[in-house]
């Protein structure tokens, strides 16, 4: 039986689509208060700079960003093969790369914190 990488794939895929139907509502809402002006105390410059400077903080946006990313490039994959793209192995290429180049950001962006 041939091996495969796809429960990789679709492992990253799950798990960011789960995240992101958990936490991305909450996320744009809170983003939301904050621009216009009524954001509670706890999400105050100081401190959301020391969640992010803290290794659990980091850990848990490192998680968010990485799986955010892995999921959108898959759903991006399957939709251009949807839409007749059908040069799967070069589209997995790039979408994947460009998850990776992201997820490359983000921790040193994290690092730099």
């Amino acid at each position: 039986m041939a091996k495969s990488n796809k429960p990789i794939f679709w492992s990253l895929f799950a798990a960011g689509g789960t995240l992101a139907a958990l936490f991305a509502p909450v996320l744009v809402s809170l983003f939301l208060l904050v621009a216009i002006g009524h954001a509670p105390d706890l999400l105050s410059y100081t401190n959301l700079h020391a969640l992010a400077a803290n290794w659990i903080g980091k850990a848990f946006l490192f998680g968010v960003i990485t799986l955010f990313l892995w999921h959108a490039a898959h759903r991006l994959r399957v939709t251009l093969h949807d839409f007749g793209m059908r040069q799967d192995r070069s589209i997995a290429v790039v979408v994947y790369f460009v998850a990776a180049a992201g997820m490359a950001l983000s921790v040193l962006y994290l690092w730099r914190i």
